[in-house]
């Protein structure tokens, strides 16, 4: 059985277990860890075929949470950021008995735009499915610098997200690929709804991935959760404010 990379670290008591987004691996959780790391036991993950999680083909929305779940602690906080997002959701849906509390960062149970819904556009999507296959290292690259776009350090965010790629294992175009279909076809509105689970969604003002919107339809959707959108953040608000972030983190926990 190929295993998943798997770091702990920590001096807290509560187990919380860091996901992930597209394209990325653990490492991007390095800044905020510090801050989380004296209050929590901290589990960051390396999605199955990403950074050093190598082995793994194309998997589906359910297949990739099966196996997260299967090397989690018995019963964890998951945070999980954007397509990370949907895998901790998936997770609370399948085994709500292995999830103490749920943060979603940046995510959506429907990226792509479709009706009233914002999100991505299939086509854009689709192109960079297409794109993939033809530049790939760009292809990553333009959609890195997408999650920072409009804040006051989006380069040095963009950099810095870029780092955390070129530092680890790339995915394959295969994986890569897998992941943009559960982004193009997931979608989670109708089964969280009836969540249980304590939850709470960070998103970022500027995001141009997720657009803020969708915080206050999800708000009428699903009122057992609660959201809170980070001023001047975009698609990655822990890099760009990680103490805002942390106190978000922190205060939910702790209720």
């Amino acid at each position: 059985m190929v295993a998943l990379y798997w770091q702990r670290e920590g001096a807290g008591m509560t187990d919380l277990v860091l996901l992930h987004g597209w394209g990325l691996n653990a490492q991007v959780w390095q800044n905020i860890s510090v801050r989380l790391a004296p209050h929590f036991r901290l589990h960051r993950v390396d999605l199955p075929g990403y950074g050093r999680s190598q082995g793994f083909g194309a998997l589906s929305l359910c297949e990739m949470a099966d196996i997260v779940l299967a090397q989690a602690p018995e019963r964890a906080i998951w945070l999980g950021w954007s397509l990370g997002g949907l895998v901790t959701s998936q997770i609370a849906l399948n085994a709500p008995q292995r999830v103490e509390k749920l943060i979603t960062v940046a995510s959506s149970p429907c990226f792509c735009a479709q009706g009233d819904w914002p999100g991505i556009r299939p086509d854009v999507l689709q192109g960079f499915q297409q794109q993939l296959s033809e530049d790939f290292q760009r292809t990553v690259e333009r959609f890195l610098a997408l999650q920072t776009l409009g804040t006051e350090s989006a380069r040095q965010d963009a950099r810095q997200l870029k780092s955390v790629v070129l530092e680890q294992p790339m995915p394959s175009v295969e994986v890569l690929n897998g992941g943009l279909a559960i982004l193009r076809e997931a979608d989670l509105r109708q089964p969280m709804a009836a969540l249980s689970v304590p939850f709470l969604r960070i998103y970022g003002a500027l995001d141009g991935l997720v657009p803020r919107k969708v915080a206050g339809l999800l708000d009428q959707r699903w009122p057992n959760s609660s959201s809170v959108v980070i001023p001047k953040a975009a698609h990655a608000p822990f890099i760009s404010h990680p103490e805002a972030f942390a106190a978000q983190v922190f205060d939910f926990c702790r209720s």
